[in-house]
């Protein structure tokens, strides 16, 4: 195997791959990346098992052939060439990787491509769809934070993705939610598609897709089956495992009866809760709000550092309601919104709450408040 590659190209690549390969992997073909030349095209591919990428790349190939090296010394060696290089890589018997630039010479072990795990791109009765890339990031970045890190609850440690179809119209949603929060993100599709029974994406994959779709304006195609899905974006495949499990019915948590109505400042609101926020503990992150007649007064206490308040002005003329809530939730939340004013609904003191903005109707935030 020999081919010349710009180092611009190929670290591209290997930041893509590189980033989904464990670095405390039992069997050690799994911290390699498999190379591939073919013809002209050179072929990067990793995987951990759940989650793999392909990447092709057009280069000057000399002599076909294929290899496996550790993932993180190629990424490395190639980080640390000149911007400006042109890398030769050169192998005779696929045990050993000759990597020259310039005057920087490195040899380097491999194992054969033979003990690489097989990357399967073909889906039993799947379903593709075609989307604008921006269009699946922004549903992601929406809705990301609210994935649960408990193990326990497996099912949750990912983003429920599905697409309903009524009529002319096709809706594609994105979900996450910890047990503690919700946030759920739609769009309206330009055609209208078979409806697609939701699945689970795990956060790894979603997190990695997030990078990818960042550096990517075009439109991609997704292909969907009962146990994985494959993202075709560009000149890069992704491949991942879905959940096996049933994602909780999260249209029955979003409350529809909640009939106190506030509307006030976003950055206001962030900045309050924020100050505020300073003398919690990590352990008891409370912020209790009072809300009144076009005024929010938002406070709390902590047993070590005293106490902290502050009222900021709303338009609400509802009910007189006092509510607790985790301050780091709100500040999530918050957060993820965009409008100048946002609008908070309640029911009373012990009901979840929604959070949403009136230049994006199909976001919905639900947040469940703490004993206070």
């Amino acid at each position: 195997m020999k081919f010349i590659v710009a180092k611009s190209d190929i670290f591209k690549t290997l930041s893509h791959l590189q980033s989904i390969v464990s670095k405390k992997n039992t069997l050690p073909i799994l911290s390699n990346i498999l190379i591939e030349a073919q013809g002209v095209t050179l072929t990067l591919s990793a995987t951990d098992m759940d989650i793999s990428i392909k990447e092709t790349i057009t280069c000057n190939i000399i002599d076909s052939g294929s290899t496996t090296l550790n993932a993180q010394m190629i990424f490395d060696i190639i980080k640390k060439l000149p911007d400006t290089s042109e890398i030769e890589f050169i192998s005779n018997d696929g045990k050993i990787l000759t990597i020259r630039s310039n005057v920087s010479k490195f040899s380097l072990s491999c194992l054969p491509k033979d003990e690489f795990p097989l990357i399967e791109t073909n889906s039993n009765n799947s379903k593709k769809i075609t989307v604008k890339s921006q269009t699946i990031l922004n549903l992601i970045n929406k809705t990301k934070f609210a994935i649960s890190n408990e193990e326990t609850r497996y099912f949750l440690n990912g983003l429920y993705f599905n697409i309903s179809s009524n009529e002319n119209t096709s809706n594609l949603t994105f979900v996450g939610t910890d047990g503690h929060r919700l946030a759920t993100s739609s769009v309206l599709l330009s055609v209208s598609i078979d409806e697609i029974p939701g699945v689970i994406i795990p956060k790894k994959t979603i997190n990695e897709l997030s990078k990818l779709l960042s550096e990517n304006y075009d439109d991609i195609e997704i292909d969907i089956s009962s146990n994985k899905i494959i993202f075709y974006i560009d000149k890069l495949i992704l491949i991942s495992k879905l959940i096996d499990g049933n994602f909780p019915d999260y249209k029955r948590v979003i409350p529809l009866e909640n009939k106190n109505i506030l509307k006030l400042n976003r950055g206001n609101f962030f900045q309050a809760i924020d100050r505020v926020s300073t003398i919690n503990s990590d352990k008891l992150p409370i912020v209790k709000l009072k809300l009144l007649n076009n005024i929010m007064n938002i406070s709390t206490s902590n047993a070590d550092n005293g106490t902290a308040t502050e009222d900021i002005e709303t338009d609400y003329q509802g009910d007189e309601i006092e509510i607790g809530f985790n301050s780091k939730y709100i500040l999530d939340m918050v957060n993820n919104l965009e409008d100048d004013e946002i609008c908070l609904s309640f029911r009373d003191n012990s009901s979840p709450i929604t959070a949403t903005e009136s230049s994006d109707p199909d976001l919905v935030y639900v947040l469940m408040p703490m004993r206070i």
